[in-house]
Formats: structure tokens, sequence, C-alpha cells
């Protein structure tokens, strides 16, 4: 890819060895940009026909009337064309098919009740995310912080927190199993679990597949999913058994194949245990990253966030939450705030008020 259409930078997370992660993000089309509303239904009759239909009535009530005509005419036109950023328009959204007919949330479901705010990352990099960046007292403060601007941001919504740990880290280097990825130790895990537990948070499991299958490496998370606050994520992005690259060298993709295949098994996994509806985010930003969307399966018991993943400026994030989210509706959407690479150019990290301006708003955040 050449550089200049690259958005994301490579991440890199050490544990004893090299945990490393590269992100891009290509430029979206040129839909991104600003669009008008449509035009005014009523179109304007110029200032010599108002005047001329004055003069001609032939009776006071007739000038009354044709004054009258004249000044709702000229009123209608000084209403200005509504303009949105891309990713905002209402009418857009619902050209694409957006409110989503899904099934009807079961007894315990999080969205669309609630709004998920997620510090995202590995406790064991610094580079990966909030989650591993701050010391963990420091990190659950912060994102108790950004669970309040949300909530003031939109008051008839409750906030989640949730730490949403990558579980699975995908390696530049095959490793002794060859599938260019780090599975995460047992007790890490259950340690990021309790933080989420002493913060009144739910937690994630994060899947960089490399070059393993999502159909081999899922059921090993099993112990930790049986937990009714834990959830799933799923990374296209480092899914690369297709063209065999290395993990940061290309950028993967999943199939709605892929996509049916966990959900099914989050299913399995609710009914077996009897647990609520499971929460599961796949991340985006391009189109390739999931193919075929419109053969993912919705569920009663898994609840599927297309999550618009990419790091930019402001217009940039907009425009592939458009071309990539929007465009191709599932069932729910998710907004990923990079700290540092958002604002690495001098751009302001968007606000929660910018980001709810999107249509349809997003129900899940993740900070990065």
């Amino acid at each position: 890819m050449h550089p200049n259409n690259r958005i994301r930078t490579a991440s890199c997370a050490v544990m004893l060895s090299l945990l490393g992660a590269c992100s891009y993000q290509e430029k979206p089309s040129a839909t991104a940009g600003v669009s008008a509303a449509a035009t005014p239904a009523f179109s304007a009759t110029s200032s010599a026909d108002r005047t001329a239909a004055v003069l001609t009535a032939t009776s006071s009530a007739t000038r009354k009337a044709a004054v009258l005509a004249a000044t709702s005419s000229a009123s209608r036109t000084t209403v200005p064309a509504v303009k949105y950023n891309a990713g905002e328009d209402p009418n857009f959204a619902k050209k694409c098919g957006w409110p989503v007919p899904c099934p009807t949330p079961l007894p315990g479901s999080l969205l669309p009740a609630k709004r998920i705010v997620a510090y995202y990352g590995n406790p064991l990099s610094k580079k990966m995310g909030a989650l591993g960046e701050y010391q963990k007292d420091d990190m659950l403060r912060r994102l108790k912080g950004e669970a309040a601007k949300w909530q003031a941001a939109d008051p008839a919504t409750p906030v989640q927190p949730a730490l949403h740990m990558i579980a699975v880290v995908a390696q530049g280097e095959p490793g002794k199993a060859n599938k260019y990825r780090m599975i995460m130790p047992d007790k890490v895990i259950e340690q990021v679990y309790g933080w989420a537990k002493e913060a009144g948070a739910i937690m994630f499991i994060d899947i960089q597949t490399g070059h393993d299958d999502i159909r081999a490496i899922l059921p090993r998370f099993e112990w930790i999913l049986k937990n009714p606050d834990v959830h799933l994520g799923i990374d296209p992005e480092f899914n690369l058994i297709k063209s065999g690259k290395k993990p940061g060298k290309k950028i993967g993709t999943y199939d709605a194949a892929d996509i049916n295949y966990a959900s099914g098994y989050l299913k399995g996994v609710v009914k077996k245990y009897n647990l609520p509806p499971k929460v599961f985010t796949v991340h985006r930003f391009t189109r390739n990253g999931v193919t075929n969307y419109k053969n993912i399966v919705l569920q009663p018991e898994v609840q599927i966030v297309m999550h618009m993943d990419g790091w930019g400026a402001p217009w940039l994030k907009r425009g592939s939450y458009k071309d990539y989210v929007v465009s191709e509706p599932v069932q729910y959407t998710g907004f990923k705030l990079f700290y540092h690479n958002d604002t690495k150019k001098g751009d302001l990290l968007l606000t929660p008020e910018e980001v709810l301006k999107l249509n349809p708003k997003p129900v899940y955040i993740q900070y990065q």
C-alpha cells in the first residue's frame, strides 16, 4: 500500500518477546465530503413577478392576497439547506437501510439500551492502547472520566464501561506454532477480568488470528466467555490466512461465513450456560475488511457491532464511517478514538457531542 493511503501505523507489544501489531487505513472514497440536503420543495418567484402580481390585482382583497403570497414565497427561500458532515446525513442512512430490521433484544441485552465505552489494549504493552498504557488505577480513573463525558453528552442512554483486551496478538514472526499470533496466558486474562469487576465494567476478549483459523482458536476461550459479563471482538485486519502475508504487511479480511461462525459459537455459549446475549464487535476500516456483509446472520443471542476502527483527521474518520459502516448496514455500530494517532497531526480528538452527530449513532465507543 502506498504510504499516502495509510492512516494507521505499526503498533508493537512486548511480552518477554515481541508482541507486534501494525494497522493501516485507506482513504475513503470521494463520497466522504460534505453533502447537502434535498432542494426545498418550493422555488422562489422573482421580485419582478411578485411586484406585477400586486399591481395587477383589481381589488383590495386581491391585492392583499397577492402581497401575502409574495411574502410567503420569499420567506420560503430564506430557509438554508441543511448540510451534514460525512456520516451524519439521516437521509443517506435511511437510503442505506438504517435502522436495520433485527431481532427484538432479549432480557439482559446491553444494546441498544446502553452505550458501551471501552478502553482497548493489552496490559503487557504500553503501545497497543489505553488499557496497557497507564497503570491500573490511573487507567480505571481515566475510563471512568470518559464514561462520565458520554453520559453527560447523552443523558438518556446509560453508559456501560468496558475493558477490551487483545487476548490473541498478531505477530510479525511465525512463532513456535507457525501461526503468526501469540495467545495471552490465562492468568493475564484473569487479571484484566478482575480489573473490570473492580470498576463495574464488562470485558471483551479480542482476537487477532494471524495465520490461525478463528474456528480453531475461538473455542480456546470458552472458559472466560462463559461468564455473563465477558464478550467478544475479532479483527479482520489481522486475519491473513488467505493472503499468506505477515501481519502488518497487508490488511486482512473476514467473510460473512467467518463472522457467522463466531456468532454461532457465541450463541451456543449463551444457550449452554443460560447467559444474557453476547456483544460481538467486528473491527472495520476498509471495503474488503468484511466481505459479503449481506450474508451475515442476525440472531437474538448475539448483538453484532460493526466497529469503525480507522485513525486520522476528523473528516477522514467520518468518511470511513460513512463508506464502510453506514453504507453496509449489519446491526449496530461502533467508533474508535485514538488518543495519539488521531491527534498526531494537530487535529483535535472528536468529542462525544461530535461523534453523536453520526447517523446511526454509535452504541459502542472504544479508546485506544
